[in-house]
């Protein structure tokens, strides 16, 4: 079972000169990703418990579309563990034009991280095998 999400970076996600987005705003995208998956496991929103193994390996800028997979590796009774990676599918080109972009053939790899939500016993009202 996955969800792939898709988003825009925009001036409010910038962090840092030259629109440099936070590293941790993926991880907060990492978050809502794992949260629809525990909503068609469980019909709970669960709750994120700890992520590991973050790798971040490019910058990600405003301007930036980038698609945010999250995928079921393991269920428990409460838990849940989820891999997750992040990626550049357009990059903006403000060098070009104020509204120039660029698709990315393949994506660009900007994080990849693993992270467990628990949905407590008594929260599960669906319990669906994953997909």
């Amino acid at each position: 079972m996955r969800s792939v999400l898709r988003f825009r970076m925009s001036p409010a996600d910038a962090r840092y000169g030259g629109g440099l987005v936070d590293g941790a705003r993926l991880l907060a995208l990492f978050g809502d990703a794992a949260t629809e998956l525990c909503i068609r496991l469980d019909g709970d929103e669960g709750l994120l418990k700890a992520y590991e193994q973050i790798e971040l390996f490019a910058p990600t800028r405003v301007g930036d579309w980038v698609e945010v997979e999250a995928e079921l590796e393991k269920s428990g009774a409460t838990s849940r563990t989820f891999r997750f990676e992040a990626r550049r599918v357009i990059a903006a080109r403000p060098d070009v034009s104020a509204s120039a972009a660029d698709v990315l053939e393949p994506a660009v790899v900007l994080c990849r991280a693993r992270g467990t939500c628990v949905v407590p016993k008594d929260h599960q009202r669906i319990r669906r095998a994953p997909r």
